[in-house]
Protein backbone atom coordinates (compact mmCIF):
# COMPACT_ATOMS: atom_id res chain seq x y z
CA UNK A 1 0.00 0.00 0.00
CA UNK A 2 1.10 3.42 -0.97
CA UNK A 3 0.49 6.99 0.82
CA UNK A 4 -2.56 7.70 -1.43
CA UNK A 5 -4.05 4.52 -0.85
CA UNK A 6 -3.69 4.37 2.83
CA UNK A 7 -5.11 8.00 2.78
CA UNK A 8 -7.85 6.84 0.52
CA UNK A 9 -8.25 3.84 2.86
CA UNK A 10 -8.60 6.44 5.93
CA UNK A 11 -11.24 8.40 4.65
CA UNK A 12 -13.52 5.38 4.14
CA UNK A 13 -13.93 4.24 7.82
CA UNK A 14 -14.66 5.84 11.42
CA UNK A 15 -12.49 4.02 13.29
CA UNK A 16 -8.51 2.74 13.10
CA UNK A 17 -8.91 -1.59 13.67
CA UNK A 18 -4.98 -2.74 12.80
CA UNK A 19 -4.29 -6.58 12.48
CA UNK A 20 -1.08 -8.74 12.88
CA UNK A 21 -0.23 -11.36 10.24
CA UNK A 22 -0.67 -13.71 13.67
CA UNK A 23 -4.56 -12.74 13.52
CA UNK A 24 -4.01 -10.79 17.00
CA UNK A 25 -4.99 -6.74 16.84
CA UNK A 26 -2.44 -3.90 17.81
CA UNK A 27 -4.64 -2.68 20.89
CA UNK A 28 -6.71 0.21 19.90
CA UNK A 29 -5.18 2.76 21.80
CA UNK A 30 -2.01 2.66 19.98
CA UNK A 31 -0.10 6.20 18.88
CA UNK A 32 1.67 6.56 15.43
CA UNK A 33 4.59 7.57 17.31
CA UNK A 34 6.38 8.61 14.00
CA UNK A 35 6.42 8.86 10.29
CA UNK A 36 9.68 9.33 8.44
CA UNK A 37 10.69 8.80 5.13
CA UNK A 38 13.48 5.71 4.97
CA UNK A 39 16.35 5.81 2.15
CA UNK A 40 18.39 2.89 2.05
CA UNK A 41 21.28 2.44 -0.31
CA UNK A 42 23.15 -0.73 -0.65
CA UNK A 43 24.75 -2.98 -2.76
CA UNK A 44 23.49 -6.30 -2.78
CA UNK A 45 25.55 -10.01 -2.90
CA UNK A 46 25.72 -9.77 -6.64
CA UNK A 47 27.44 -6.21 -6.56
CA UNK A 48 24.25 -4.46 -8.21
CA UNK A 49 24.06 -0.70 -6.37
CA UNK A 50 20.40 -0.45 -5.14
CA UNK A 51 18.25 2.33 -3.74
CA UNK A 52 14.93 1.98 -1.83
CA UNK A 53 12.85 4.42 -0.43
CA UNK A 54 9.96 4.17 1.70
CA UNK A 55 7.11 6.06 4.03
CA UNK A 56 7.66 4.50 7.34
CA UNK A 57 5.36 5.07 10.25
CA UNK A 58 5.90 3.45 13.71
CA UNK A 59 2.89 2.85 15.89
CA UNK A 60 3.53 2.39 19.59
CA UNK A 61 0.85 1.27 22.59
CA UNK A 62 1.29 3.36 25.77
CA UNK A 63 -0.56 2.64 29.12
CA UNK A 64 -3.39 5.62 28.23
CA UNK A 65 -5.87 2.68 27.46
CA UNK A 66 -8.73 5.37 26.76
CA UNK A 67 -6.71 6.97 23.59
CA UNK A 68 -8.24 6.10 20.46
CA UNK A 69 -6.81 7.87 17.19
CA UNK A 70 -9.23 9.09 15.04
CA UNK A 71 -8.71 8.16 10.83
CA UNK A 72 -8.69 12.22 10.10
CA UNK A 73 -5.90 12.45 13.02
CA UNK A 74 -3.94 10.11 10.96
CA UNK A 75 -4.25 11.75 7.50
CA UNK A 76 -3.68 15.02 9.21
CA UNK A 77 0.28 13.39 10.12
CA UNK A 78 0.88 12.44 6.83
CA UNK A 79 -0.35 16.06 4.76
CA UNK A 80 2.11 17.70 7.45
CA UNK A 81 5.19 15.13 6.54
CA UNK A 82 3.92 15.81 2.94
CA UNK A 83 4.58 19.88 3.37
CA UNK A 84 7.34 19.72 5.83
CA UNK A 85 9.52 16.69 4.67
CA UNK A 86 8.57 16.39 0.90
CA UNK A 87 6.90 12.93 1.66
CA UNK A 88 5.78 11.63 -1.66
CA UNK A 89 3.40 8.95 -2.58
CA UNK A 90 5.60 5.92 -1.46
CA UNK A 91 5.17 2.27 -0.08
CA UNK A 92 4.67 2.22 3.50
CA UNK A 93 6.37 0.16 6.15
CA UNK A 94 5.29 -0.25 9.50
CA UNK A 95 6.95 -0.64 12.60
CA UNK A 96 5.85 -2.15 15.53
CA UNK A 97 7.18 -3.94 18.20
CA UNK A 98 6.41 -7.28 19.52
CA UNK A 99 9.80 -9.53 20.97
CA UNK A 100 11.57 -7.01 18.99
CA UNK A 101 10.67 -4.07 15.96
CA UNK A 102 9.15 -5.81 13.50
CA UNK A 103 8.88 -3.89 9.73
CA UNK A 104 5.10 -4.99 8.03
CA UNK A 105 3.78 -4.41 4.96
CA UNK A 106 0.12 -2.30 5.17
CA UNK A 107 -3.00 -4.02 3.42
CA UNK A 108 -6.84 -2.67 3.43
CA UNK A 109 -9.60 -5.14 3.28
CA UNK A 110 -12.97 -5.23 5.11
CA UNK A 111 -12.57 -1.57 6.36
CA UNK A 112 -9.49 -2.85 8.30
CA UNK A 113 -6.31 -2.56 8.27
CA UNK A 114 -3.76 -5.79 7.99
CA UNK A 115 0.07 -5.71 9.21
CA UNK A 116 1.42 -8.34 6.68
CA UNK A 117 4.89 -10.06 6.69
CA UNK A 118 7.67 -8.69 4.78
CA UNK A 119 10.70 -11.16 3.71
CA UNK A 120 14.40 -11.24 2.72
CA UNK A 121 15.41 -12.62 -0.22
CA UNK A 122 18.64 -12.87 -2.18
CA UNK A 123 18.46 -10.39 -5.23
CA UNK A 124 21.24 -11.77 -7.13
CA UNK A 125 20.17 -15.55 -7.62
CA UNK A 126 21.31 -15.91 -10.85
CA UNK A 127 25.07 -14.25 -9.70
CA UNK A 128 24.89 -16.51 -6.31
CA UNK A 129 24.11 -19.98 -8.35
CA UNK A 130 20.86 -20.06 -6.68
CA UNK A 131 18.22 -22.44 -8.99
CA UNK A 132 15.21 -20.74 -9.63
CA UNK A 133 11.93 -22.83 -8.05
CA UNK A 134 10.65 -24.45 -10.82
CA UNK A 135 7.15 -23.43 -11.86
CA UNK A 136 4.07 -25.25 -11.06
CA UNK A 137 2.63 -26.71 -13.69
CA UNK A 138 -1.70 -26.57 -13.48
CA UNK A 139 -2.49 -28.88 -15.99
CA UNK A 140 0.28 -31.65 -16.07
CA UNK A 141 -1.41 -33.73 -18.85
CA UNK A 142 -0.19 -31.00 -21.28
CA UNK A 143 3.34 -30.61 -19.63
CA UNK A 144 5.94 -31.71 -22.08
CA UNK A 145 8.79 -33.79 -21.25
CA UNK A 146 11.51 -31.66 -22.78
CA UNK A 147 10.02 -28.65 -21.31
CA UNK A 148 12.28 -29.25 -18.11
CA UNK A 149 8.75 -28.69 -16.04
CA UNK A 150 8.09 -32.48 -15.63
Amino acid sequence: MNILEFKNSLSQINEVIITLPNGNSVPPHFHVTELGIVSKDYIDCGGTIRKEKVANFQLWNADDIEHRIKPQKIIDIIEIAEHSLGLENLDIEVEYQSDTIGKYGLEFTGGKFQLSPTLTDCLAKDKCGIPEKPKTVLNPSSCDSTSGCC
